[in-house]
C-alpha cells in the first residue's frame, strides 16, 4: 500500500553531518506511523526514531542518536527526512525507512521498509 525509498547516504568524517531521505508512495501515505532504523554489520536493526507526518508532533529518539539526529516531514513532497549531526563511527549502518499502523521501536512490528542507504562514518 505504501513504498519507501531511502535516499542520501555517503561516506562521511566524524563530526560531518548528512540529511538523509525517504519518499513514500501510496494513497494514505501520511496515515501510517513512521520510523528510521538502523542496522551495522553484525548487530540487530535497532531504532533511531519513531515520528508522525502531523507538523509538532513529538518524536521519540534513541539515547545515542538524541541532541544529534532531527526528524522531520513535508507532506506535500511526500519526504521524511532525517538529519544527522556530529555523525560519530558509531553510526556507521545501513540506515531504513519503515511505515507501519502503530508507534513502536520493534523493528518485527513495521510492515513496510525501504531497502536502506548506506552511512559510513570514519575517525
Amino acid at each position: 500500500q505504501v513504498q519507501l525509498e531511502e535516499l542520501g547516504g555517503g561516506l562521511v568524517q566524524s563530526g560531518d553531518s548528512l540529511r538523509l531521505s525517504c519518499v513514500a508512495a501510496g494513497q494514505g501515505f501520511a496515515t501510517y506511523a513512521m520510523a528510521w532504523f538502523r542496522q551495522a554489520a553484525g548487530k540487530e536493526r535497532e531504532i533511531v526514531t519513531t515520528f508522525s507526518w502531523i507538523p509538532n508532533n513529538v518524536a521519540y529518539y534513541a539515547d545515542n542518536v538524541k541532541g544529534r539526529f532531527t526528524v522531520s516531514t513535508d507532506v506535500a513532497r511526500h519526504t521524511v527526512y532525517l538529519q544527522m549531526n556530529n555523525l560519530k563511527p558509531e553510526d556507521t549502518a545501513v540506515y531504513y525507512c519503515a511505515a507501519g499502523s502503530q508507534y513502536t521501536t520493534q523493528a518485527q512490528l513495521y510492515d513496510h521498509w525501504g531497502r536502506g542507504t548506506q552511512v559510513t562514518v570514519t575517525a
